[in-house]
């Protein structure tokens, strides 16, 4: 099956949501042969064509052009496609015609723009086909956000991201910038004294922009694949720069069970941090090494209890649905144990076949069931409030499994405020690190200005002189920002 679109400026929206149907058809720039399987959808001088043709079946359906009132050219032959494809194929994609990563910011977005919730309900369930269920999970979401919003929407917050690029390996679905230790452990210390440095400027350009912090995320890769000293050097940095005290959250990623030890722990601790994540992903060990994990059930295992040991009182679990090897069966399992562990908050994530991952370059033809996915994810929607969880933070990726989602549960009061912050774009975040970008917020306003990082450990290393340069943009950003709200028009650009 390819995807074919001509006629439009760009075919961005048409070929996402063919996908939802046909999750690895191609983009091709020439007209299908005759005969040969596709999806073809067209903006024509007098009209849009949409037609599929499949296994020597052909079926083809048009539309006049949308008036000037109307959606836009691209929205419309979008639609068209999606009636025809849901008809042709007997699928329903459970988010209908959305293909956004944020679903929760869009009522967000309306509600602040003043749309009653007749407005919203029809612009889901009508407008996009969104279904009954998943919409009424991302309203349940944005009530429950709403709270979190108003405290990370004070003027002048932000959050700090601190980013370790490195992992003991790298798992099949992982398209993120990490360096594998065995290969690249010359690089960590002197990553590590880079990333001191950035974080100390970073302190200064936020204390000269008078900036408050909110939030601290160190993510990954896996942070805990440094050494207890340099968790210790790193994270005093950090204590040594910035009031914790003030701040409402303090996550690190301790992702990789077998990274985890009572000394890295004993440091994270010590440095004041409220919230890790430990990961098992599965708790069956078969589809562990058919990703490439490298751990085990019981190092997971024995991570969890150690964390409880040390006194870590907010631990979050992943989990990943539609993993190449597992099951139904597999998934209840991997769900019940961790629900016996009973941690604070527990993340559900949807396999999502990215197209730089190790699993879509190297095994394509091993694509996972997606009706799979769709009960593994659907179990955890009645399992986890039924445990006293509640969803607090959704997000989607394109080429996701069954066209589901990534939804974050918490017990209540145990919400990862980080996450919220993050996916709302509700503030500025200041990233350190190779591959990290800072955001920066005007309040108010959608608009975002990006400062970019090398994207790999020994750029970075190479490149910090230059990299604490941009960040200089920091305090002449809000200057700008001051300076307009003074001559009565911030926000007007």
């Amino acid at each position: 099956m390819k995807i074919y679109i001509t006629g439009l400026a760009s075919g961005y929206e048409v070929e996402h949501l063919v996908r939802l149907f046909y999750p690895m058809a191609p983009l091709t720039l020439t007209p299908p042969e005759a005969g040969e399987d596709c999806v073809w959808a067209e903006r024509k001088p007098d009209g849009l064509l949409a037609l599929v043709r499949e296994h020597g079946g052909q079926e083809a359906v048009s539309a006049p052009l949308p008036g000037p009132d109307g959606e836009t050219e691209a929205f419309a032959l979008a639609s068209l496609t999606y009636d025809l494809l849901r008809r042709w194929t007997g699928i329903r994609p459970p988010w209908g015609k959305m293909t956004g990563v944020r679903p929760v910011r869009l009522i967000h977005d309306k509600r602040a723009a003043g749309w009653s919730e007749a407005e919203i309900d029809r612009f889901f369930l009508s407008r996009f086909d969104c279904s009954e269920r998943k919409y009424q999970m991302a309203r349940a979401i944005a009530d429950l956000q709403e709270p979190i919003l108003r405290l990370g929407s004070e003027p002048k917050t932000y959050s700090l991201y601190i980013g370790i690029p490195f992992c003991p390996s790298r798992c099949s679905y992982c398209s993120f910038v990490s360096c594998n230790l065995d290969r690249d452990r010359k690089l960590v210390q002197p990553y590590v004294d880079c990333l001191c440095k950035e974080v100390e400027a970073i302190r200064d350009e936020a204390d000269k922009a008078g900036l408050k912090l909110c939030s601290i995320y160190i993510g990954g890769g896996t942070p805990t694949s440094l050494s207890a000293a340099q968790l210790r050097q790193l994270m005093g940095t950090v204590r040594d720069c910035f009031d914790l005290s003030a701040i409402v959250e303090y996550t690190v990623e301790a992702g990789r069970p077998d990274t985890v030890t009572p000394e890295k722990l004993q440091a994270i601790r010590a440095a004041g941090v409220s919230r890790i994540s430990i990961n098992p992903q599965t708790l069956q060990d078969s589809v562990l090494q058919t990703i490439g994990r490298r751990h085990t059930v019981e190092q997971f295992y024995n991570a969890f209890d150690m964390a409880r040991r040390a006194g870590c009182d907010h631990i979050n679990t992943d989990l990943i649905a539609g993993l190449p090897g597992d099951t139904v069966a597999g998934f209840d399992d991997t769900l019940a144990g961790i629900l016996a562990l009973a941690p604070e908050s527990i993340t559900v994530h949807t396999l999502s076949m990215k197209r730089a991952s190790n699993l879509v370059i190297k095994h394509r033809a091993d694509y996972t069931r997606q009706e799979d996915a769709v009960h593994m994810v659907a179990h955890t929607a009645s399992q986890l409030p039924a445990a006293g969880y509640r969803p607090y933070y959704l997000y989607r990726q394109s080429r996701m499994v069954g066209n589901q989602e990534n939804v974050g549960w918490a017990k209540p009061g145990h919400e990862g405020l980080y996450n919220v912050y993050i996916m709302d774009e509700t503030h500025t975040i200041l990233g350190c690190g190779a591959g990290a970008v800072s955001k920066l917020k005007r309040p108010a306003s959608d608009y975002l200005e990006r400062i970019f990082n090398y994207k790999f450990p020994y750029e970075y290393n190479a490149g910090l002189a230059e990299m604490l340069k941009r960040k200089e943009r920091v305090m002449t950003f809000y200057e700008e920002m001051a300076a307009q709200k003074d001559l009565g028009h911030c926000g007007d650009q």
